[in-house]
């Protein structure tokens, strides 16, 4: 065994060929190139199917007779576990609260007709006009939101009118 240590190695084979890229490594999993791989697995040849007798165990009336005991014990017990929902009880607000012994409603009084083309619209800016700060004094009822042009006239102008209407 003397010789170059090239020799004494073991030679590496080229591995990354296309035939081994595809089929793997020769030898690794059986010796025999062209074995076939099992496809039984143990589980599979261990297990065996149960086999139907081919032929009734119970009779018809016996079956029906089950069935017919299954279901009535099912519903004594689903009455004994969830019993019957109870009556609701129906109170509204209006029974409570709006019923009254003795109380005599009472209608409003009829207003009087009123022409919406020409007379003015009754608002909350309409009903509070007096009251609100920082407007300009009112000068005719009948239409209240007009222009009003008084703070651009002079003072002296201004002190021989009459003064607006007091609020109330």
């Amino acid at each position: 065994m003397s010789g170059h240590p090239e020799q004494n190695e073991r030679t590496e084979v080229y591995v990354h060929t296309e035939k081994t890229q595809k089929c793997g490594q020769c030898g690794l999993l059986s010796m025999e190139q062209g074995a076939k791989v099992e496809d039984i697995t143990t589980v599979r040849a261990t297990y065996v199917q149960p086999k139907d007798p081919g032929v009734r165990l119970k009779g018809s009336r016996l079956e029906l007779l089950e069935k017919h005991l299954t279901e009535t014990i099912r519903e004594k017990l689903e009455l004994q576990l969830k019993p019957a929902p109870c009556e609701p009880e129906y109170c509204s607000v209006t029974q409570e609260s709006f019923t009254i012994q003795g109380f005599v409603p009472l209608r409003e009084r009829v207003t009087p007709v009123h022409d919406y083309r020409s007379e003015e619209s009754i608002t909350f800016w309409s009903k509070n006009l007096q009251h609100i700060q920082g407007v300009t004094p009112v000068r005719s009822l009948v239409a209240p939101f007009r222009k009003c042009s008084e703070f651009s006239r002079p003072i002296s102008e201004r002190l021989d009118e009459p003064s607006p209407p007091p609020e109330d």
